[in-house]
């Protein structure tokens, strides 16, 4: 089969990658499309995964996996009824591609910063409460200044796998984990703990945290599979302190939690900047002023190699900017109207 010897890796480590000739040929954009399909079917193990992320079907991703072991000779995936995982042959392949997929988006990023016309997708992901009233809001501001960048945003409360799930930014509230992503501090966030008039009105409203214990306070709780904070820490004179609140009601969805609090069915702990819309209406009141929360980092979270980007760039600096000044004036505005 002709080939045509490709760089992978120019200035690096010298290392090459053949192209079949006659694929590149024919269809360059098509190769390089096929080349992003075969690595985000190994990085995800699912061939129906890695057509949701490439907008494709699966026939098409299958397709394009099958049309590449046809010009390479070989199998890339050995796959059964329940399963798909690389081949050798796969392994060794998905290195190269992933070189090759590199060096691409960093001469089209290149081109892009000497032009100054900045254009492609950002993945972007975040947590659902301040990716719906936080981040979301934010982003057609960015779009109106670089019309030519498209923004796939993704909600969850679950921690995301930034690399495996091919995410560009991911913005974090949380505790900050060790990990080899870069992290752009955002903003420290004040929370609090807060109720609906009503419930305070039927179960009297805790001072502090020793009154969630001994009042039997129904505590809204945030889990998930993986999360971590079964208790919530309080601000107490002597420092911060642990308490193990409980309560009938837990989910892994923050809104779910707002939802039950404004119902009356709970306390539950959440960002100001959150709640400060209920908190100004009066939906909402703080509890347990003498313990509040400890603040909480908001961050951006993004890979090595993104940073080269002048996009991701462009998209992390306004963010960030645009992100700081919402959280300070919706958190100035809350805390206002409670004082």
């Amino acid at each position: 089969m002709d080939q045509f010897d490709c760089r992978a890796n120019p200035g690096g480590d010298g290392s090459t990658f053949a192209i079949p000739k006659k694929m590149l040929a024919s269809s360059p954009m098509s190769y390089v499309n096929t080349l992003r399909t075969f690595v985000r079917v190994y990085e995800l193990g699912s061939m129906s995964a890695a057509a949701r992320d490439q907008r494709v079907s699966a026939a098409v991703a299958s397709a394009r996996v099958a049309e590449l072991e046809r010009h390479l000779g070989v199998r890339l995936f050995n796959r059964t009824t329940r399963s798909l995982q690389p081949t050798e042959q796969g392994s060794i392949f998905y290195k190269g591609a992933v070189k090759i997929l590199e060096t691409i988006e960093e001469a089209e990023a290149a081109i892009a910063d000497v032009s100054r016309n900045p254009r492609g997708s950002i993945h972007v992901a975040a947590p659902l409460g301040i990716g719906k009233r936080l981040i979301a809001p934010l982003i057609p501001g960015f779009k109106d200044l670089y019309p030519q960048i498209d923004v796939r945003l993704r909600l969850s409360d679950r921690r995301v796998d930034v690399t495996a799930e091919g995410i560009d930014i991911a913005f974090l509230l949380g505790a900050l984990e060790d990990s080899s992503l870069l992290v752009r501090a955002i903003a420290d966030c004040k929370r609090a703990l807060v109720a609906s008039p009503d419930y305070v009105a039927r179960r009297g409203r805790p001072r502090n945290g020793q009154d969630l214990i001994d009042g039997r306070h129904s505590c809204l709780m945030l889990r998930y599979p993986g999360a971590r904070e079964f208790y919530w820490t309080l601000l107490t004179p002597e420092g911060p302190r642990r308490f193990d609140v409980s309560g009938p009601f837990e989910s892994d969805d923050g809104d779910v939690l707002t939802g039950w609090a404004l119902a009356g069915r709970g306390i539950v702990l959440k960002p100001v900047f959150e709640i400060a819309a209920q908190l100004r209406a009066g939906e909402l009141v703080i509890v347990a002023e003498e313990t509040p929360p400890e603040s909480v980092s908001l961050a951006a979270l993004y890979p090595h190699k993104r940073l080269q980007d002048p996009k991701v760039r462009l998209f992390i600096d306004h963010m960030i900017a645009a992100c700081r000044k919402a959280v300070s004036e919706a958190t100035a505005d809350a805390t206002t109207v409670q004082g």
